[in-house]
């Protein structure tokens, strides 16, 4: 009697070992789709608040955000450091939809868009990418640098993992309530963590600057990808609440993969002990 509780707890174990295994490989797939899920539906939000708006309403959230930029220091390296009083300003400029969704990116090249919320603290960097709080806001506008931030690498999100295929030449749109503000690739810089001189705003220019870390998986330093403002080409110069919009049945695959071998594994095993208890 022993000697089968014995195996059967073995098969049982192996089964369950097979399954995590199974579950492990699965994970960065399901987590990543549910990301993106969770992203598009931010940008849907964005984009249904926004045509909600009012004209004037729009045009003093705009006016606000260009204000703000012309506070901001040009040519000297930029404060990211914000009292609680200015964050609790800067927190309510472009807050489009309540949920700190400030605008958002596309990145053709890379096939991906994604909602750009306040600040980079570590639970919004966690899931999403964000803004760099004392950089300006991407509203675009000569004297402008705008410096948005994402993690790469991590399992639950792509993110910014794959700016590093970035290179001069490329283009990624702002799109900020109504507008499409186009960047060209200019320049890709890799610079310790604590050097944030390449992010002084320029007085004649208007830049905005993606950063990530890099190597992959190391860390040490940072990739800056900076782009100036060119104009809009037609073709790319798009992103609706539809085409925004994914499938949520997409998943359907991966769940049923995951289902299907769940079944082929443990049901021998326990079609084995029924049949050994009978």
């Amino acid at each position: 009697m022993i000697e089968k509780i014995k195996s059967n707890f073995t098969t049982i174990l192996l089964g369950f070992i097979l399954f995590v295994g199974l579950a492990l490989l699965l994970y960065p797939t399901v987590s990543d789709y549910w990301n993106n899920l969770g992203q598009a539906k931010a940008v849907a939000r964005y984009i249904d608040s926004m045509n909600e708006m009012t004209e004037a309403e729009h045009d003093t959230m705009m006016s606000d955000a260009h204000a703000y930029n012309d506070t901001l220091p040009k040519n000297v390296i930029p404060d990211l450091n914000l009292t609680e009083s200015e964050t609790q300003s800067y927190n309510q400029l472009l807050d489009v939809s309540g949920t700190g969704v400030m605008t958002y990116v596309e990145i053709p090249k890379l096939n991906t868009t994604m909602p750009i919320y306040h600040g980079a603290d570590a639970e919004i960097l966690q899931v999403a990418i964000g803004h760099i709080p004392g950089t300006s806001l991407p509203v675009g506008g000569q004297g402008t640098h705008a410096v948005i931030s994402g993690h790469r690498g991590l399992p639950s999100a792509k993110l910014f993992t794959d700016i590093d295929k970035l290179v001069e030449g490329d283009t990624f749109l702002i799109q900020v309530m109504d507008e499409t503000l186009t960047y060209e690739v200019d320049q890709i810089l890799t610079v310790l963590p604590d050097d944030v001189s390449a992010l002084e705003i320029d007085p004649d220019e208007d830049y905005v600057t993606l950063v990530t870390c890099t190597p992959y998986g190391v860390n040490t330093h940072r990739l800056l990808v900076r782009g100036h403002r060119i104009e809009n080409e037609a073709k790319t110069a798009r992103v609706t609440s539809e085409a925004s919009q994914i499938e949520p049945l997409l998943v359907a695959p991966f769940i049923g993969i995951l289902l299907i071998m769940s079944i082929l594994i443990f049901w021998p095993i326990f079609k084995k002990i029924l049949l050994k208890i009978n």
